[in-house]
Formats: C-alpha cells, sequence, structure tokens
C-alpha cells in the first residue's frame, strides 16, 4: 500500500524573508576611528583658514559660532579660488563665505554622535557630503565622516 504526503504550497509562499546583511555589523560612528576634528571659528582669516586646511589635507571645514556651536561650513577649493581671482581678501573672515546650515521645521537638523549607527550616517550621506560628529548636545565637534570613511571601514574589516 503506498502512501502520499502532500505539502501546500502556500506554506512555502509566505516564508519570511531574511533580513539583508548588515554590512556594518552594528557598527556604530565611533568604531570609524575617525581623526579629532579641525574646525575654525567665524572670526578666523580665509587666508589662515585654508592654510590650517591643507596642512590637514581637509577639502572642508566646519565654521563654529562665538559658542562654539556648528554654524556652517567653507569649502576650501571654492574659498582659494576666490582668494587667487582677488573676489576674496587674505584677511576677509570666514563668516562672509560660509556655507550655513538648513535648521527649518521642514529639514530638522540630525545628530549625528559617536553612537550613531553607521546605517543611519550612510542614510545621511547620500543627502550630504559630509557629517558633522558632534556630543549629544551638540556643544561640540568631534569629527567629520565621509563616505570614504564608510568605504574604508567595509573594506577594512572586510564582507
Amino acid at each position: 500500500m503506498a502512501t502520499a504526503t502532500l505539502s501546500s504550497p502556500a506554506t512555502h509562499l509566505f516564508a519570511p524573508t531574511p533580513a539583508p546583511a548588515d554590512k556594518y555589523r552594528g557598527a556604530v560612528v565611533e568604531d570609524l576611528q575617525l581623526p579629532p576634528a579641525f574646525a575654525v571659528h567665524a572670526n578666523e582669516a580665509i587666508s589662515r583658514a585654508i592654510e590650517l586646511a591643507y596642512d590637514r589635507d581637509f577639502s572642508h571645514i566646519p565654521v563654529l559660532d562665538r559658542h562654539r556651536r556648528p554654524l556652517g561650513y567653507i569649502d576650501v577649493a571654492t574659498l582659494k579660488a576666490k582668494w587667487e581671482a582677488g573676489k576674496a581678501d587674505a584677511s576677509d573672515k570666514v563668516v562672509n563665505y560660509v556655507t550655513k546650515f538648513k535648521r527649518t521645521a521642514s529639514e530638522p537638523y540630525t545628530l549625528i554622535t559617536p553612537l550613531t549607527p553607521l546605517t543611519e550616517l550612510e542614510a545621511f550621506l547620500k543627502q550630504n557630503i559630509f557629517a558633522i560628529v558632534t556630543d549629544p548636545s551638540r556643544k561640540f565637534v568631534v569629527a567629520l565622516a565621509t563616505p570614504h570613511d564608510l568605504e574604508t571601514f567595509v573594506s577594512r574589516r572586510g564582507s
């Protein structure tokens, strides 16, 4: 006597799909081991800011207000080009050339701290050229993070 076992096709259709592997394996910003941040005060002369940026090989520098809170940033290459073209004087203040951060109700400030998951940092960097890493109360700048930092982390850690 033969017996047959029927398997219901429906049981295989709704099997949960495994979540995609987290290429960062739960890592957070502090795992990137970023160098300490470098920022300039809004009243710094552009010549000094450019000099400091080239000494540290930075393409963008955060600009801080008088309370040491991030105000915006300068694009070093653009600023240097303006200076060389005579559109900026060496003694001009950085504040005159800063790209200010947008802080509106429709575009809220995104807090990136050393404990921010790298998956969140990656999402932020899809819309921004770099991220300023601050302490949780945004009182001081800890580091800068770029897409390159994420790529280096993944290649260093392996998949």
